[in-house]
């Protein structure tokens, strides 16, 4: 399979913080046992930014990108 890219990410969040933060949030429940939405044999990291960067998670909008919006 091929390898994913932060770029690959970065279309499904606002930045490279929130992807950080939604990868280690999916990870862990991975690890917890949530079922994977791709098929991947990799760790639950990796299998985490596979299924964002296919869209396949609903990553909620940070609450600074929230007020900044209710401002303009």
């Amino acid at each position: 399979m091929a390898r994913v890219t932060v770029e690959d990410c970065l279309t499904q969040v606002v930045n490279r913080f929130a992807l950080v933060h939604a990868a280690v949030k999916r990870a862990k429940m991975l690890f917890k046992g949530s079922h994977p939405t791709v098929e991947c044999e990799n760790r639950e990291i990796v299998t985490a930014l596979r299924e964002i960067a296919a869209g396949k998670v609903k990553i909620a909008e940070p609450e600074e990108e929230k007020k900044k919006k209710k401002k303009h």
